[in-house]
């Protein structure tokens, strides 16, 4: 659908949908999903030496380096930039450093890959409803969610508490009481990167994420 190489971040806060849309673009476009999170745990378990020194940081009680965190982000593109004609970057940039050094590294390094920006926007109070039904695969290396939510067509398992996509059990995470939701949130609006992105001169696409999953889906691909 879109043949020019682009990487597509996905804003918005949490329980926005953006890593149901993400799993969705993988599933249906055969789109690749970078993990920073998932990146971590396989750089440590294969003991590179970017693995190494976030294996050191992480248990040291510290915060990765954005520096570093682009470093990884920059060998995982290096290796399979080739491969791929679409990106979906998860859990990066959340800094205003890593929205530079993010700009930084694709003018220097991949000018022929394009960014582009979605936000999912929502209200604070459908969050809370929605996150307070949230159910989340206890198997690390999948990680599904799903919805107890009505209205979330799609999202609820089809066995109780286990995940369709691996057999583990499922779980309800403690940041999804509604108390600790209400605090993420504030969180995010204080530390929103969307400004950021804008003075680095990119635009900012948007979709309503007050409506269904196959709705939000079909106003992305709108956009593509």
């Amino acid at each position: 659908m879109n043949k020019q190489k682009t990487i597509y971040i996905f804003m918005g806060p949490p329980g926005s949908g953006k890593g149901t849309l993400a799993q969705l673009c993988a599933d249906r476009l055969d789109w690749a999903t970078l993990s920073t999170g998932a990146l971590f745990r396989k750089h440590i378990s294969e003991q590179t030496e970017l693995g190494k020194q976030v294996d050191f940081i992480i248990k040291s009680g510290k915060l990765v380096p954005d520096e570093l965190v682009t470093a990884m982000v920059d060998s995982w593109l290096s290796n399979l930039k080739n491969e791929i004609s679409s990106i979906i970057l998860d859990g990066f940039p959340r800094t205003v450093k890593q929205v530079r050094l993010l700009k930084d590294l694709l003018s220097e390094k991949y000018p022929d890959i394009g960014l582009r920006i979605i936000r999912l926007n929502i209200s604070d109070d459908a969050v809370i409803r929605r996150l307070s039904g949230r159910l989340l695969c206890k198997n690390k290396d999948c990680q599904m969610i799903y919805s107890t939510v009505a209205g979330s067509e799609g999202l609820a398992p089809k066995s109780d508490m286990i995940c369709d996509k691996c057999g583990s059990p499922l779980e309800v995470r403690k940041d999804d009481q509604p108390g600790v939701i209400r605090d993420r949130l504030a969180v995010y609006h204080q530390n929103d990167i969307a400004p950021v992105f804008v003075e680095a001169g990119y635009s900012i696409e948007n979709i309503d994420a007050h409506k269904s999953l196959e709705e939000i889906f079909e106003d992305f691909e709108r956009l593509l």
